[in-house]
């Protein structure tokens, strides 16, 4: 027995495909027996299995099972839940080796994927071409595992409210948060959670619907959020959440209606972290505002710039030691007294602590933030052979420019008027382009230098495509 996957499948950060096209049972199944043949060539035994709310899910969960107990690993079935509830039952059962959830996150209905934990550690990039590699070659443990189900959910709501530590919850009674769950995974969690937290709590959307009828679940663009900010103005909320398709990314709306954006989120979350873990160090992707690097610095922390992906940051939180990190995207990763995986519902729950510890309100804090104007995240489709020799061009004509070039993750450039970004994507055909300066001038300028670069490699910047 042997399989052979699409080739657009398996990706840097985790598997993904188009249901019926590129991504069926078989492919499930295959995963499943790379993967237990992996675990227990390494000692292990126990896989979590979990799965989202789209249309796909359960058939390809079935599969997965089918093949992880083919190759001898036993399986902890957790049911329909959000990704971090997939993490939190991999991170805190003394008898789980590993997890694996079903998810097509914030993509397109039709989509659907795995994200995957192996023996506490995320499981990407070379690991999931080596699944790819095994199936090809058949390259499997024949085995006989078990099957248990096993009732998460009111444990891990425990254990998001845990978050509030010692916090006097009697203080936050006049709290007023909206939340929109976006028909997402997240939804019986949220409801749950939302019945536990002080204060009061209006629910969008907590109904798990797989053909997302509400709006697209992805916090990051701004018209996904036009629901949360009418709740929020109509009922004169302090701010609003919303969470992504699986509930790891989180996005929010001050009381003014203003977005918050990943890198802002996380200046709140640093501001906190920092008051009683001085010295920290702080990890943001390279996407991220210089205002976020400055703050974590003006308060003490040891801001560091790393390479956008929540496999690739978790990694760097491991080997530097850094309690929070955090993604343009909205991914934050708490380790302080969490797991440092990354959670929106956890995050919904920082957000309050946050601005319960600083004794100012959501609102203030982001109104205190620098007044930046930057772009959006501009994607553009190039041929996959060119865009990262594309990179290298750039990096190679501004090996001796007098500005600050960074070249952690494509290239980030820093002048007076501000900084540009080009970096290629990692799952996809495209070159993603981002600038920030403190004027319009300035902006136009960066934006310049970015079309002068592409143009020297052949490129231009096209119509801005989707994720």
């Amino acid at each position: 027995m042997n399989h052979s996957f699409d080739p657009t499948v398996l990706r840097e950060y985790d598997i993904r495909g188009i249901i019926g096209e590129t991504l069926g049972p078989d492919d499930a199944r295959a995963i499943g027996r790379s993967f237990a043949t992996l675990l227990k060539r390494a000692g292990g035994s126990k896989v979590a299995v979990c799965y989202d709310g789209r249309v796909s899910s359960p058939i390809l969960e079935s599969a997965l099972v089918e093949g992880l107990n083919a190759s001898g690993c036993d399986v902890v079935r957790v049911g329909m839940g959000a990704t971090p509830m997939l993490y939190y039952a991999a991170a805190s059962a003394d008898d789980v080796d590993g997890g694996i959830q079903i998810t097509g996150s914030h993509n397109p209905a039709n989509y659907n994927g795995f994200k995957m934990v192996f023996q506490g550690r995320p499981f990407f990039g070379e690991d999931i071409l080596t699944i790819g590699r095994m199936a090809e070659a058949g390259d499997w443990i024949d085995g006989l595992g078990g099957v248990e189900d096993r009732e998460i959910l009111d444990e891990y709501i425990d254990r998001l409210v845990a978050g509030f530590g010692d916090i006097d919850q009697s203080a936050l009674a006049g709290l007023k948060v909206g939340w929109d769950n976006g028909n997402g995974a997240a939804g019986p969690a949220l409801e749950k959670l939302a019945a536990r937290l002080p204060g009061e709590h209006h629910l969008l959307y907590t109904d798990v619907d797989g053909n997302f009828p509400n709006h697209h679940p992805d916090p990051t663009v701004e018209a996904n959020l036009e629901d949360l900010r009418a709740l929020v103005a109509e009922k004169n909320l302090d701010f609003g959440v919303a969470f992504d398709g699986d509930g790891d990314r989180i996005g929010a709306i001050d009381g003014e209606g203003r977005v918050i954006w990943g890198d802002q989120l996380l200046m709140i979350y640093a501001e906190d972290l920092l008051q009683r873990m001085p010295g920290s160090t702080i990890i943001a992707d390279v996407k991220a505002s210089r205002a976020l690097f400055d703050h974590v610095a003006a308060h003490g922390g040891k801001p560091v710039m790393w390479k956008t992906g929540h496999s690739l940051i978790k990694s760097k939180m491991k080997e530097t030691g850094s309690p929070l990190a955090g993604e343009m995207s909205g991914h934050v990763f708490f380790a302080d007294d969490y797991y440092g995986y990354d959670d929106a519902l956890y995050a919904g729950v920082r957000l309050i602590t946050a601005a319960a510890r600083l004794d100012k309100s959501v609102t203030e804090l982001r109104g205190a933030m620098p007044n930046m104007i930057n772009t959006p995240e501009m994607r553009f489709q190039v041929d996959e052979s060119r865009k990262f020799a594309a990179i290298d061009e750039v990096k190679e004509r501004l090996a001796n420019s007098p500005a600050q070039v960074d070249g952690t993750d494509g290239v980030r450039v820093t002048t007076d008027d501000g900084w540009w970004l080009l970096r290629a994507s990692n799952t996809q055909d495209v070159l993603v382009a981002r600038a920030e300066s403190e004027s319009e001038a300035g902006l136009e300028r960066l934006m310049a230098q970015i079309d002068e670069q592409l143009a020297a490699s052949g490129l231009e910047r096209g119509e801005s495509v989707g994720h």
